[in-house]
């Protein structure tokens, strides 16, 4: 299975930041990018990869251990910005320690569990919107919009461990789908360790 832990904003979250979108799929070059969808958006928190079936019994008990000791939190989409010309993404403002904190927990829950995850970077918190084709677009246009987005404010009550099914039609331009396969409440209890 392709999994990755992530925090998933509320519907009414999402569609805020839909109306935004919409707007960005009418700029000129909108075409040079390739719009992720809707129901697929999520903060990834540590992306595993390929997991085997037999690891998830350990995944699952650490990555609710990391939920448990993690106190939930306030966040709101704000913002954007991009990596290069490859990714167009919406940003995140509110208690960005904590939820730095939340990835490294999934991340470290991961590595415990015996997943080979990639080399530790330092945690961007981002909705990735767009990815660029070939050389992508110019993407200050799409920057300018993006900037005076102001999400409302939520609180972050549950770690989720999701699912990415890749597309396998070969059609140009489906996308992949995402499905929770576990989710655990954030209790911020500090007396176990992860």
């Amino acid at each position: 299975m392709r999994l990755f832990a992530a925090v998933v904003p509320p519907p009414e979250c999402l569609d805020e930041l839909g109306r935004v979108v919409d707007r960005l799929h009418r700029l000129p070059g909108a075409d040079g990018l390739r719009w992720t969808s809707r129901p697929g958006w999520h903060l990834t928190l540590a992306f595993m990869g390929e997991v085997g079936e037999e690891l998830l019994p350990e995944l699952r008990a650490r990555l609710g251990r990391a939920a448990h000791r993690t106190p939930a939190f306030p966040l709101r989409l704000h913002g954007g910005g991009h990596f290069g010309r490859r990714a167009l993404w919406a940003g995140v403002a509110g208690d960005l320690d904590t939820l730095r904190l939340l990835a490294e927990r999934s991340d470290a829950a991961a590595r415990r569990a015996g997943v080979a995850m990639d080399e530790h970077r330092r945690y961007q918190a981002h909705l990735t919107v767009g990815r660029g084709r070939g050389e992508g677009a110019p993407l200050q246009p799409f920057l300018d919009e993006l900037g005076g987005f102001e999400g409302t404010r939520w609180q972050v009550t549950e770690l989720a461990l999701v699912r990415s099914n890749l597309p396998v039609s070969g059609v140009r331009g489906e996308q992949p789908r995402y499905e929770t396969v576990d989710a655990w409440p954030l209790e911020g209890r500090e007396g176990h360790s992860g």
